[in-house]
């Protein structure tokens, strides 16, 4: 897994950027072919017109299937010389939005036994390629068997600007990257769908849509989905927006980034769920496998969930973004994907008040509302509750000057873990420390948070050892937003991209912050950050405690000047010096004991 340059993330990044731009170039470079009346299909020879009429009206008036007149010749296992149906709507590079523009109305009716074997061709379906203004609904195309190369799905192999609605499929669908059981390229609506298929592929594999730029609404899958990279029970990559959608078949994937509902989400996910199971070699969710920062820099998820105590990743039970122990989640269901907050949580003024553990558990119910904001009562010991962390935050918790100690986690297939494992854009944690913190992940790992996505992180802290993969830092793992008056002692340890207080720094701001522990990786390795694309001021590591003489952005000092008031003083940040460490001087930010200590933050109750 690499998001370097050259990396898994950067070539798939690329490589469907650049195609979304070719297509925003030349729109409105392509025409629709006219339409013309209505063509009843009772046949495959029928059917097999539509391709001569791609801008035409069209309806399905009965059942087709292996019985039917035309289908030894055009679908069939021995039609075309093996290869069977010929997808309706060519896609020409030069004209994307044609294709198949007109419209296709089943009208409640199925076509049967479909076979398509075309493994070395694009753009593979009953339609290969529907553009601008095209539409299919209310079709069902059932014991189908579709095999392509890229852009398959057993009713639309690739679409830009069209719509698929009110229909489904069933059978099998093969290829090797953007493959779907019912399309596998979508780039407007697919709505009030389904598709019980097994699917299989190499990337960009989902049960319903292979990718997905646009909507996928109201619609789910049922079937088994395998692939190597970026694979999803419902969508593999997803830069649009899945709503009001499940999957509840079995998700295998050798290779990264596997989810139960979608595997890299770089867009949103809302109203969703998963209920099946995953297993994967590299980076699993239960729902997602991967919250990214792709093309719209992070993915979004909201009132979307997966039963903890049902969904299997990796044969256990195993916290992730989304999940939901099972008793909240079975009342979630019945109460039409709701819970109220207001049950479960006392509140004063604006916040909700997390006076214990079990009230910092209902994070996970409640994490994923931007609308929210809660505030610690008390110092919280999660010595008795391994491997639990809140996995996503998109509101504010405000640690009130508290600390949280004893998080332990350790499943090296996991990405974004730390105490919030992902802090959505705008979510903001704010005066609090993680204590003495354990966490293994596998990327995007940190122990106060393990990815800032636009988030703000302020005033707070981490302590103990942190090891991961890539991107890993003892205060945070991936940095796109906010880190100002933090600190971390602890340790850092993994592969690649690994730093003493962030690991990956890109399109933020890190201020008035520094680290002291150890810090030990293969390659692109900093005492403070390692891979450093934005601003990072007035911000320090200790290069004698941290072995690191290097760092993508800060300044080192060796750990006489790290406790000397005027290193930090001169930085202008907001501290002074008091008589030891357990003096506190609230009207600073930062304390100091000169000569003896590390700055501290004046909330602190314990150095």
């Amino acid at each position: 897994m690499k998001i370097i340059l050259g990396s898994r993330r950067d070539h798939y990044l690329v490589r469907v950027s650049v195609f979304l731009i070719i297509l925003a170039l030349i729109a409105g470079m392509a025409g629709c072919s006219s339409a013309s009346q209505n063509l009843e299909i009772r046949t495959w020879y029928d059917l097999d017109a539509v391709r001569n009429n791609l801008g035409g009206h069209h309806i399905l008036v009965n059942d087709l299937d292996s019985t039917t007149p035309g289908y030894t010749e055009l679908a069939s296992p021995i039609a075309n010389k093996g290869k069977g149906w010929q997808p309706i709507g060519p896609f020409n590079p030069a004209r994307p939005f044609e294709g198949f523009t007109g419209t296709f109305d089943g009208q409640g009716y199925e076509i049967r036994d479909l076979f398509i074997n075309r493994p070395d061709e694009s753009n593979v379906g009953l339609f290969g390629w529907v553009g601008e203004g095209g539409v299919i609904k209310n079709l069902g195309v059932m014991n189908a068997t579709v095999t392509g190369e890229y852009g398959v799905g057993g009713l639309v192999g690739g679409q830009v600007y069209g719509i698929v609605s009110n229909s489904y499929f069933s059978g099998s669908v093969t290829g090797m990257v953007g493959v779907g059981g019912l399309a596998g390229l979508n780039g407007k609506v697919v709505s009030n769908s389904y598709s019980s298929a097994n699917v299989t592929g190499g990337a960009e594999v989902g049960g319903l849509v292979g990718l997905n730029t646009d909507t996928v609404s109201n619609s789910y899958s049922t079937g088994s989905v395998t692939g190597d990279e970026h694979v999803g029970g419902l969508v593999g990559w997803n830069e649009g927006t899945v709503g009001e959608s499940h999957s509840t078949g079995s998700v295998t994937g050798d290779g990264d980034v596997i989810g139960g509902l979608v595997g890299l989400n770089d867009g949103t996910v809302s109203n969703s769920y998963f209920t099946g199971s995953v297993t994967s070699t590299g980076a699993v969710g239960g729902l997602v496998g991967l919250n990214s920062a792709g093309l719209n820099y992070g993915g979004n998820v909201s009132n979307s969930y997966y039963n903890y105590d049902d969904v299997l990743i990796n044969g256990e039970n195993i916290i992730t973004v989304g999940s939901l122990f099972g008793e909240d989640f079975d009342q979630w269901l019945d109460n039409d994907k709701f819970l109220d907050v207001n049950e479960r949580l006392s509140r004063e003024g604006d916040y909700y008040l997390i006076n214990n553990v079990n009230d910092f558990k209902q994070l996970l119910a409640f994490g994923q509302n931007d609308a929210l904001k809660f505030r610690l009562t008390n110092n919280l010991d999660l010595g008795d509750e391994p491997n639990f962390y809140i996995p996503y935050l998109a509101g504010e918790f405000d640690g009130n000057g508290h600390k949280i100690s004893n998080l332990s986690f350790d499943f090296d297939f996991v990405c974004n873990v730390g105490l919030f494992g992902y802090l959505a854009p705008g979510g903001k944690v704010t005066q609090v420390g993680a204590e003495n913190v354990n966490i293994t992940g596998n990327e995007n790992v940190g122990g106060l948070v393990g990815g800032n996505w636009q988030g703000t992180v302020s005033n707070s802290y981490s302590t103990g050892s942190v090891t991961g993969d890539e991107c890993v830092g003892c205060l945070m793992g991936y940095n796109l937003g906010t880190v100002s008056n933090s600190y971390s002692t602890g340790s850092v340890t993994g592969g690649q991209i690994i730093g003493g207080l962030v690991g990956f720094h890109q399109y933020g701001t890190v201020s008035n912050s520094y680290s002291t522990g150890s810090v030990t990786g293969n390659s692109s390795v900093g005492g403070l950050v390692a891979w450093n694309f934005d601003t990072v001021s007035d911000s320090f590591w200790d290069t004698e405690t941290s072995g690191q003489t290097a760092s993508a952005g800060g300044m080192g000092k060796i750990t006489a000047e790290m406790q000397d008031i005027a290193t930090f003083s001169e930085a202008a940040w907001d501290i002074v010096a008091v008589a030891n460490s357990g003096t506190r001087d609230p009207a600073h930010i930062w304390n100091i004991a000169n000569g003896q200590t590390y700055p501290f933050l004046s909330w602190q109750s314990v150095v």
